[in-house]
């Protein structure tokens, strides 16, 4: 990705107005093709997305894309191993928005080692947790389960955190760049259901 631009330099009607509601935060805005990036703090990231679909002025109303990405080993990258995206649209105003908050693990990421859904609050590593928005936007319930599912990312207050692709016990995250592209024997080992026996 480019070099990012001065906040100020950047041409997009939701930044004068983030600016002046949230001047005590530091944002940090890119822009890459015509899309602008606004960086966002985890802690920060509720009050954030209230105001911009809630504010008359920015109406962002509908929570287009969600998803993880996991920048390890990546060139150049920024420093961080994990991320959300989130694409905003504000259909009145014709504006989309993307939002990124940057999350780092505080614990080793080991294969096979994830707990089960159940325990996942309680034992789940405290440096992937985000807030959910589903309170904001109830279209992110399902975004937000397959990013858990496949990356790890915890989202604090969902109303059904479980796994939506794998089974609750599947033990890893298959999109996290260090599992195994042949996996780890899941498919060797998966009791195989036939009709008769369905």
């Amino acid at each position: 990705m480019q070099a990012s631009k001065q906040f100020t330099s950047i041409a997009h009607p939701a930044l004068a107005a983030l600016k002046g509601r949230f001047a005590q935060m530091k944002l940090k805005a890119m822009e890459f093709r015509g899309q602008v990036t606004l960086l966002v703090a985890a802690e920060h990231l509720l009050e954030v997305c209230a105001f911009l679909r809630d504010d008359p002025a920015q109406r962002y109303e509908y929570l287009a894309e969600l998803h993880g990405v996991d920048y390890l080993n990546f060139p150049g990258g920024p420093g961080h191993r994990f991320a959300v995206n989130y694409s905003l649209v504000s259909i009145a105003y014709n504006q989309r928005l993307w939002l990124k908050v940057f999350l780092d693990p505080t614990r080793p990421c080991a294969v096979g080692q994830a707990p089960a859904d159940k325990g996942v609050l309680e034992a789940g590593d405290a440096g992937l947790k985000v807030a959910s928005l589903c309170g904001l936007w109830p279209g992110a319930e399902w975004l937000e389960r397959e990013a858990y599912d496949m990356f790890g990312i915890i989202f604090v207050g969902h109303p059904d955190l479980r796994r939506i692709l794998t089974w609750s016990a599947f033990g890893s995250y298959p999109l996290r760049k260090d599992y195994p592209l042949r996996g780890v024997g899941e498919r060797e080992n998966y009791k195989i259901v036939t009709r008769q026996g369905a």
